[in-house]
């Protein structure tokens, strides 16, 4: 492909406007790429409006299965009068490209299957097969992923590709979960004047954030891990009350915590529910607690095959690190085979959700030359 239509092609999709929601029109638009290149491609339909897309390269040999995979959604722009370009207009200024979406992750998404396509033009042989796989619902609950690890689609991988943003300079081997919860706190109104006639349920709420609180610290200082550091919590939503004279009967707080493989996400969700079962036999009122999101940690090799393939290409100066987001990896592992995994492209960690996020040019079209070198250094 063109130097300029590879640019368009990030442009296009930068401009369609999938807040959480609506990806399908961006699946659709790679499908017609991926055919106008003699590719042929699947939708997996999650919800209407919202489907995945699959498409597979295979060599003319067998051998092993890589999967490269981007998220389609991208989270809300904000205030869209704060941005110094419009958030969908994709346009380009000093060699960045300016978009909801641009670094996270719309650049990686379309990256890796423009490399697809330029290595099936190429007609250079590699064994095994490609499978693409671009998701919906990454920011919020990694449902893309989640559905197509339950079809089976990610049952026969030996590599998985992600194409977050990273930078050039750093592969990310590790990544921290993700978990949220939901507290919900009953309790009974009364006047204000006589709240001994009530039951508080914000009361009921501080006395699980006091001891979620400690019981969190305990595990922050006790585990470690040398890639991605220690578990972190923090209760970021709080919800309760009717008016200023009133003891509120129903309070929620909604929490994050990001968690490690040294101690991880079913134990801690076992210490929450312990808390609750602990508070409710000291109450009069009543605590009840649901996780609204469980992504695992992914913890792999340093060491392995892609990422050894990916070094090849770029260097093996190029650090493996780790991260404290999570990814679509953290519902992938979920599926039948043990696979190579990392993350490896465009963009600048720091940018997503940020006010006028952007992506350099050239180092998205670099990418996608990097991406079809360790497509051949992986399968080959």
């Amino acid at each position: 492909m063109k130097k300029e239509e590879k640019i368009k092609a990030l442009q296009d999709i930068v401009r369609i406007k999938s807040v959480n929601d609506k990806e399908e029109e961006v699946a659709k638009y790679i499908q017609k790429l991926f055919k106008d290149h003699g590719i042929e491609s699947e939708l997996v339909e999650y919800a209407p409006g919202r489907s995945n897309l699959v498409a597979i390269l295979e060599g003319r040999q067998a051998g092993k299965t890589l999967a490269i995979s981007g998220h389609m959604d991208v989270v809300s722009a904000g205030d869209e009068s704060e941005w110094t370009y419009p958030p969908f207009s994709g346009e380009i200024v000093d060699g960045k490209l300016y978009g909801r979406g641009s670094t996270d992750m719309k650049g990686g998404t379309i990256g890796l299957a423009i490399a697809m396509i330029e290595l099936k033009e190429s007609g250079q042989d590699f064994k095994g097969k490609i499978k693409y796989m671009a998701t919906v619902g990454e920011e919020i609950g990694t449902v893309g992923a989640k559905f197509l690890t339950q079809k089976g689609y990610a049952d026969d991988l030996d590599g998985l590709l992600i194409g977050e943003p990273s930078g050039p300079s750093m592969i990310v081997s590790t990544h921290k979960g993700s978990m949220s919860y939901k507290v919900t706190s009953v309790g009974k109104s009364s006047h204000s004047s006589m709240p001994e006639e009530g039951i508080n349920a914000i009361n009921q709420l501080n006395q699980f954030i006091t001891k979620a609180n400690a019981r969190m610290q305990e595990i922050t200082d006790q585990y470690e891990n040398e890639k991605t550091g220690r578990t972190t919590h923090a209760i970021t939503l709080i919800q309760g009350g009717t008016q200023i004279n009133s003891i509120p009967e129903k309070a929620v707080l909604e929490g994050n915590i990001r968690s490690i493989a040294e101690y991880p996400n079913d134990k801690i969700e076992a210490d929450l529910y312990q808390i609750i079962d602990e508070i409710n036999q000291e109450i009069e009122g009543h605590l009840s607690i649901e996780l609204t999101q469980n992504n695992f940690p992914v913890d792999k090799d340093d060491q392995s095959d892609l990422v050894k393939a990916i070094q090849s290409v770029v260097g093996s100066d190029v650090p493996v690190s780790g991260i404290g987001p999570t990814t679509d990896g953290a519902q992938f592992i979920f599926g039948k085979s043990d696979f190579d995994f990392a993350i490896y492209g465009p963009g600048e960690p720091t940018l997503p959700h940020q006010v006028n996020e952007f992506i350099k040019v050239e180092e998205y079209l670099d990418f996608i030359d990097i991406y079809q070198k360790v497509y051949l250094a992986y399968l080959n």
